[in-house]
């Protein structure tokens, strides 16, 4: 008799090794944000950066790898590389909607108002719907779906740069990024903490989900040999 083929672990060793440093990081960076000073224009609400900044730099890192990846699929055909841009495409599109639901929080605070067709803002919103178009384009395009979602992705992560220099280029009421250097140290800590935890758990769900995409993969591959062999003919 054949023995059955052993299920695959849920998590790897490093995964788990990964978690545990993110469960310390998720209990060690509330304790440093709370003992960080009050920033004397916006008081506590300003605690939200904490949050925004570290889901805003996963975005971006989600944005590039899919855009890198996506290149590669669309010049060489990789299936692996088309794999790795759709789960960085997804995680893009989470954190993305952190940025965008923290944001008006903060701002309605800072400026008074939800929102701001500023630079800044405008693009980082472009991104979203970008990936959020290309992830579609993936799923229901057809048999061009693949390339065109892999188009969207390449525009996508060019888009990135200009988030960040928005800035610097033009007249905006967001915050530069040279502000992180002059805030307190025990600002940077805090910042510094949560931007590492959130970055080790973008790894983490970045390798779960490129898992789960190669399975679903196998599992559409294999079916379509079923339905070719005549397995499903009543």
């Amino acid at each position: 008799m054949t023995e059955p083929t052993p299920s695959p672990k849920a998590f790897s060793t490093t995964q788990l090794l990964l978690l545990a440093l993110i469960c310390v990081g998720f209990a060690v960076a509330p304790q440093l944000i709370v003992k960080a000073p009050n920033e004397p224009t916006m008081g506590l609400v300003q605690r939200i950066f904490y949050f925004h900044v570290p889901c805003a730099w996963q975005t971006m890192i989600g944005a590039f790898i899919a855009g890198g990846a996506s290149a590669v699929y669309l010049f060489r055909g990789s299936e692996k590389a088309r794999q790795v841009a759709i789960a960085a495409a997804e995680l893009a599109v989470v954190f993305g909607l952190c940025v965008l639901f923290t944001g008006p929080l903060w701002a309605r605070k800072a400026w008074g108002v939800w929102w701001q067709w500023d630079v800044r803002l405008t693009t980082s919103a472009l991104l979203w719907i970008i990936f959020v178009a290309a992830l579609f384009a993936e799923r229901y395009g057809g048999p061009g779906g693949p390339r065109l979602s892999a188009g969207l992705m390449v525009f996508g992560a060019a888009d990135v740069p200009m988030i960040y220099i928005s800035v610097s280029l033009w007249r905006t009421i967001h915050p530069k990024t040279s502000v992180v250097p002059t805030l307190d140290p025990s600002m940077r800590l805090a910042l510094w903490t949560s931007v590492l935890t959130f970055t080790l758990l973008f790894a983490v769900l970045m390798s779960l989900r490129i898992r789960l995409q190669r399975q679903r993969d196998r599992l559409a591959h294999l079916t379509m040999r079923a339905e070719d062999a005549g397995l499903f003919d009543e």
